[in-house]
C-alpha cells in the first residue's frame, strides 16, 4: 500500500458538527482530510489508507475512543492519535497518555489550541530520529553533539528539573524525550506544553486546570498538564514566552510541587519532572525585566544545550540521507541516492533553520524531483529558489502621510514580513524584535490568511 503525504489526518467524531468544523479548519491549513462517524468507520478506513495523524473522540455509540487509539497505535506504530473529550478527567487522560496518545484535549477545544498541538507533533516529527543510533533516537556522531547527549543521559538519571537552552530547529523537544525515556519516569506520561502557543487567557487554565464554574463558559471541570503528567514528565516549551503575571504561581508550583486549579481552594500533591526549553537567553530576559530571575533559577537546576547544525557539520550528510529514506518512504517510493557532490554543497550551507530547515530542504528536494539520484545541479537550483525568497526587497510604498492610523501601517510591515519569511512566525517574530505569541495574536487579530511553513 502506499504511503500518505504526512500532512493527511482521519477525524473520528460521532458528532457531524464536529466533523465538519475540524475538517473545514484543517483543510484552510493545507491537510489532507478524511472523517469517520465512529470507530468501526475509522477502522475500515484505515484498512485502505496510511494516516500519520487521528484526532479521535472518546465516547462513540459504536465504540470508545481509547480503544481505537490502541488499535491504531497496535497496528500502526508511526500514527500519532490526539484524544478529545467532553468528559475530561485526571485518570482518563492518564490513561489515554499512557496507552500513547500524543496529546489529551478537552471539549471545548479551539481550534488555535489544537492547531498548536499538531504543529507540536509535525515539528518533533520532522527531527530525525532513529532507533538504531547509539543515543536511542537522535541521529549523529559529531563531537558537540556526543558530549551533549552523554550530558543529557546523565541528567536523566537524576530527578532533577532540566533547562534545555538552544536555537530553534535543534531539537529541544526530542532532546527532552530522549531525557524522560531515559529516566526512571520513562513508562509515564511524557505531557508537553508550549507556551507561546496556547493564547494568554487560556495558559493559566491548560498549566493548572479549572473547576467547574471557575470562570465563564467552564462547564466542566478539566485537568491541567501539570496533573496529566503524574509520576512523569512535564515540558514547558518556549518558557521564555510565559507571562509575568504567571510566572509567580509558575514559581510556586515548581518549589511547592504542589498545584490549585483555578476556582478550587485545595492542592494536589506533585510528582512530576520539569523540563523547560527556551531559544532566547533566559539571563538576558531576566536582565531586561522580562523574566523573572527567583523562576529562572528555579529551572536552571541542570542546564543543557544542543549544537547548531553549523557546529555539527560532520553530521549534515548523515541527517540527509536519513531524511531521503523517510520522506521517500512517505512518498511511497524508492530513496534516491544524494551524490557526493550534492552532500559537499550541504555542507557549505549554514542551514540557520538547523535540522528543521535541513529537514525541509531534503523533503522539497525529495518531493520535486524523480531522479534515481540526486546531484549538485539539483542543490542548486532549489537553493538559488530558496534564495529568492530569502532575498530583503523593499516594501511596496504605503501612504504614510499625517492621518493613517498605526493599525494600517503595523498590519502592513507584519503581511510583507510573513511575505519575505515565507510565512514562518518564528523568523518574523525575530525580524521584528517581538515575540512569538504577539506574531501569533497580530495574524489573527488582523485575520490574516494562514500560511504554508517554508
Amino acid at each position: 500500500m502506499k504511503s500518505q503525504l504526512n500532512r493527511s489526518v482521519l477525524v473520528v467524531d460521532d458528532e457531524p458538527a464536529m466533523r465538519m468544523a475540524l475538517m473545514s479548519n484543517f483543510r484552510r491549513e493545507g491537510w489532507d482530510v478524511e472523517t469517520a462517524e465512529g470507530s468501526l468507520d475509522a477502522l475500515r478506513k484505515m484498512k485502505d489508507r496510511h494516516f500519520p495523524l487521528v484526532i479521535t473522540d472518546v465516547r462513540m455509540p459504536d465504540g470508545d475512543g481509547l480503544e481505537l487509539m490502541r488499535s491504531v497505535r497496535a497496528a500502526s506504530p508511526s500514527t500519532a492519535v490526539i484524544v478529545l473529550t467532553a468528559f475530561g478527567s485526571v485518570p482518563q487522560a492518564v490513561q489515554a497518555m499512557r496507552g500513547g496518545a500524543f496529546d489529551y484535549l478537552t471539549k471545548p477545544v479551539a481550534f488555535e489550541e489544537l492547531q498548536s498541538t499538531v504543529e507540536r507533533l509535525m515539528q518533533t516529527r520532522h527531527h530525525a530520529v532513529d532507533d538504531t543510533a547509539p543515543f536511542g533516537s537522535i541521529v549523529g556522531s559529531s563531537p558537540k553533539l556526543v558530549r551533549a547527549l552523554e550530558r543529557a543521559r546523565n541528567a536523566a538519571r537524576t530527578g532533577a528539573d532540566v533547562l534545555i537552552e538552544a536555537e530553534s530547529g535543534t531539537g529541544k523537544e526530542l532532546l527532552a524525550r530522549y531525557i524522560h525515556e531515559n529516566s526512571d519516569r520513562g513508562s509515564a506520561p511524557f505531557i508537553a506544553i508550549n507556551c507561546a502557543a496556547v493564547p494568554e487567557t487560556l495558559l493559566e487554565s491548560e498549566l493548572f486546570g479549572h473547576v467547574r464554574g471557575a470562570f465563564t463558559g467552564a462547564a466542566n471541570s478539566k485537568a491541567g498538564k501539570f496533573e496529566l503528567a503524574q509520576g512523569g514528565t512535564l515540558l514547558l516549551d518556549e518558557i521564555g514566552e510565559m507571562p509575568l503575571h504567571l510566572q509567580p504561581k509558575l514559581l510556586r508550583a515548581l518549589q511547592e510541587r504542589t498545584v490549585e486549579k483555578l476556582g478550587d481552594t485545595r492542592c494536589t500533591r506533585l510528582d512530576v519532572r520539569i523540563i523547560a526549553t527556551t531559544n532566547v537567553s533566559l539571563p538576558s530576559m531576566v536582565a531586561e525585566g522580562r523574566f523573572r530571575a527567583d523562576l529562572y533559577y528555579r529551572l536552571n537546576v541542570i542546564p543543557l544545550t544542543l549544537p547548531p547544525v553549523r557546529e555539527r557539520q560532520e553530521d549534515i550528510a548523515t541527517l540527509a540521507e536519513f531524511f531521503a529514506r523517510q520522506f521517500a518512504s512517505e512518498a511511497g517510493r524508492p530513496t534516491p541516492v544524494l551524490s557526493s557532490d550534492f552532500l559537499d554543497g550541504l555542507k557549505k550551507h549554514s542551514w540557520p533553520g538547523n535540522v528543521r530547515e535541513l529537514g525541509n530542504f531534503i523533503r522539497r528536494v525529495i518531493t520535486l524531483s524523480d531522479a534515481n539520484e540526486i546531484g549538485a545541479e539539483c542543490l542548486k537550483t532549489e537553493l538559488a529558489e530558496e534564495a529568492h525568497f530569502r532575498k530583503p526587497r523593499p516594501f511596496p510604498s504605503v501612504d504614510l502621510r499625517a492621518g493613517t492610523s498605526m493599525r494600517d501601517v503595523e498590519r502592513h510591515l507584519l503581511e510583507e514580513t510573513l511575505e519575505i519569511t515565507g510565512g514562518n512566525r518564528t523568523r518574523t517574530a525575530e525580524m521584528l524584535g517581538v515575540s512569538l505569541r504577539t506574531i501569533r495574536n497580530k495574524i489573527r487579530e488582523y485575520g490574516l490568511p494562514p500560511r504554508r511553513y517554508a
